[in-house]
């Protein structure tokens, strides 16, 4: 049987955490830079009357879901105010019927529009092969989040810490950092292993996607989902690749990351442990195939209308609209709903579209690095005070 920590150590692993916030969140605030918010009209919002909307509000109500169910009076930082300033447009969305989306949020929702300079990316949910049993090309685990691993969400203890993480383990009464990609390439954690994959780099994209379809070697597919972190800092590999010379800055894409892995597999390790961010996961039921896993939020994600975001900024379950191009060039224009999260999306005017499960939302994700504009939709009373 699983040892536990005693009570006292773990008031102690929490002690500390709250010591380090103090450090550690100030310069995380002044890197992503201040949120600007400026009132307009629907009018202002390019495409908002043909941008695509279907969807919007079926994954909003999924987002009222859990709205619906906070306390009336948790704090959810920043513009957002408290759980009570959405809970009744969150009513009104689950009574709303067959009305149209448009109208929904226009007769319930005003426009802000996010100064900056907005930059959308994009992720989806990859496909890869497994074995629950280690043998012929089944060799890279995948593992289930570890025994040792300590993790807390810092914006459960204050507001103004929303979206910050800690994990670590106790070592000798003392939070040391967990483990280094490397250090657990090389030395296995206390962790199960939910499946061994056949291609190491498909791994790596995994860590990045934060949820994927596993095909077994014996037919079943199996979803798993994200469960913890190493609390280690993420690195792009691509900048590491740029920084080399290894390849272009204009030619930056996941497809051009995972081709130069592919075609240097001698030193494809090392740069992907440039990366010391480590996910683990945990298996999920496939559930709605037309949907995505569970994001941040809870609820399964929406394609093309599900979107990540900042969370020290942002709210997740509110609508944001959405105005860029496509990597084909093609104008994205729609109503999303931020349900989820990531360690590489910082700054209030970052957005990562969820594209879905397949090769066509593969590509989109891979190549999606646009700037744009980008729109909050607050419920009317609160924006009244956002206003002033």
């Amino acid at each position: 049987m699983r040892s536990r920590l005693p009570g006292i150590l773990i008031l102690f692993v929490l002690l500390l955490i709250a010591i380090a916030a103090w450090f550690v969140l100030p310069r995380a605030e002044r890197a992503g830079g201040p949120l600007k918010l400026t009132r307009v009209s629907y009018a202002d919002l390019p495409g908002w009357r043909f941008g695509e909307a279907q969807g919007a509000l079926a994954a909003f109500r999924r987002s009222c879901a859990v709205i619906l169910r906070a306390p009336a009076n948790l704090e959810l930082g920043g513009y957002a105010g408290r759980a009570a300033d959405w809970q009744g447009v969150c009513g009104a969305a689950l009574k709303s019927g067959e009305v149209a989306p448009r109208q929904f949020f226009e007769g319930n929702f005003t426009p802000f529009e996010i100064r900056g300079e907005p930059l959308f990316t994009g992720y989806y949910e990859p496909l890869l092969r497994g074995s629950r049993a280690r043998h012929g090309a089944f060799r890279t685990p995948v593992y289930g989040r570890p025994h040792d691993l300590v993790s807390v969400d810092l914006g459960e203890f204050r507001p103004e810490w929303k979206g910050e993480r800690l994990a670590g383990r106790v070592s000798d009464d003392h939070l040391v950092p967990y483990a280094t990609r490397a250090e657990i390439d090389a030395l296995p954690p206390a962790a199960p292993v939910l499946f061994y994959c056949d291609d190491p780099v498909a791994v790596f994209f995994l860590h990045i996607q934060g949820s994927g379809r596993v095909v077994l070697d014996d037919g079943a597919i199996i979803r798993v989902t994200y469960a913890a972190q190493n609390g280690r800092p993420y690195t792009a590999i691509g900048r590491t690749l740029v920084r080399a010379g290894r390849l272009a800055r204009d030619d930056l894409s996941m497809q051009a990351i995972r081709a130069w892995l592919k075609s240097h597999p001698t030193a494809a390790r090392q740069v992907m442990e440039t990366d010391q961010s480590f996910v683990f996961f945990r298996e999920a039921p496939i559930g709605d195939p037309s949907l995505g896993s569970a994001g941040a939020e809870g609820v399964p994600l929406t394609p093309r209308t599900s979107i990540a975001v900042d969370q020290r900024y942002h709210t997740l379950g509110a609508p944001f609209f959405i105005a860029t191009t496509t990597p084909d060039g093609a104008p994205l224009q729609k109503l999303s709903i931020a349900q989820d999260s990531g360690g590489a999306i910082r700054g209030p005017a970052r957005a990562d579209i969820f594209f879905g499960f397949g090769p066509n939302a593969e590509r989109l994700a891979g190549g999606m690095k646009s700037s744009g504009r980008f729109f909050v939709l607050l419920p009317n009373a609160l924006a009244a005070k956002v206003a002033q």
